[in-house]
């Protein structure tokens, strides 16, 4: 059985899967990153899963991987492999595809972006599928975004398109990571609504799906708390619209698992802020979790498709 390697490594632990041409999930299994030994343990972790994997391919299909596609989190640059920086996993400038195409036999090694990678499965075979622009954003920790054009993700020049969560949307606003204020991040992400509601009910350890469920029952301190985080949200999702012309808007990411509690006021909040734009189909995204290894898959599928013979 033909296969390739997909790791999505995470801020706390990664999934990983091998996945066959047609996208078959042939094996899942899942590890906890390690990041509290450090970023060479993390490094060390991911290398250990991908050579388990590797020898797991060739007993139970009796052939080894093709290749390896990767999906990590932070600034990636894609074309050298190199994973340039990541605050969650504490690490700078590691050459992550020639380290694991040492340890797995020189197989050909693909690396992405985390959000990326999620997004190109999103458009290819999950809720963008069969649309030719869309953009796929992510409500989580944080917000970023994918642009995909044509079944391939945008990167940019410098490889930062898609990052709308700093797109300012409230000057003066709430302090953000980047030096800026006011970002859609500080005021629309998972984490910012658990923030808000865990200050207004007076318990810390509430989050933004406890604030969902209020909002479903009707307290009207989490309508407004959620409204707020609503309105911010479309604010920089016209923004987006008005610069990108997507054919759909993928909506993914831990606030997505409110459903209709955050796409109801959404798809309305923006229908009432576009003017001359054309409204995109507002989604959510149908692949979960299994997002970023399923995208990871692709990209070293994508990358011995596109290799040169030699």
């Amino acid at each position: 059985m033909k296969h390739v390697i997909a790791l999505d490594v995470g801020g706390t632990g990664m999934k990983a899967a091998l996945i066959a041409e047609d996208g078959t999930l042939l094996h899942q299994a899942r590890r906890a990153t390690g990041r509290d030994r450090g970023p060479e343990a993390v490094v060390a972790t991911i290398l250990d899963f991908a050579a388990d994997l590797h020898a797991l391919g060739r007993e139970r299909f009796g052939a080894a991987a093709v290749a390896a596609g990767v999906a990590v989190p932070g600034i990636v640059d894609a074309d050298t492999g190199t994973a340039v920086y990541a605050a969650n996993l504490g690490w700078r400038d590691v050459p992550l595809r020639t380290l694991l195409g040492a340890r797995l036999g020189s197989l050909p090694v693909a690396l992405g972006h985390d959000v990326r990678t999620g997004g190109l499965a999103e458009g290819r075979i999950g809720a963008g599928r069969g649309a030719d622009r869309f953009l796929f954003v992510p409500l989580g920790t944080g917000i970023a975004g994918a642009i995909g054009i044509a079944g391939r993700i945008e990167a940019g020049a410098h490889g930062y398109a898609g990052e709308i969560g700093h797109i300012v949307v409230r000057p003066g606003g709430p302090a953000c990571g980047c030096g800026q204020r006011g970002c859609l991040e500080t005021l629309a992400s998972a984490s910012a609504v658990s923030r808000a509601w865990a200050a207004a009910c007076g318990d810390p350890g509430a989050d933004a799906a406890d604030c969902a469920r209020a909002v479903a029952a009707g307290e009207a301190a989490a309508r407004r708390i959620w409204q707020e985080a609503v309105d911010a949200l479309a604010d920089g999702l016209v923004t987006a619209i008005t610069l990108l012309d997507p054919r759909t808007l993928i909506i993914g990411g831990g606030l997505a698992e409110a459903g209709e509690v955050l796409f109801t006021p959404l798809r309305a909040a923006v229908e009432e802020r576009v003017t001359f734009q054309r409204l995109p189909h507002i989604v959510p995204a149908a692949l979960g979790d299994t997002a970023g290894c399923l995208g990871a898959g692709l990209l070293a599928w994508d990358l011995l498709a596109t290799e040169v013979p030699a």
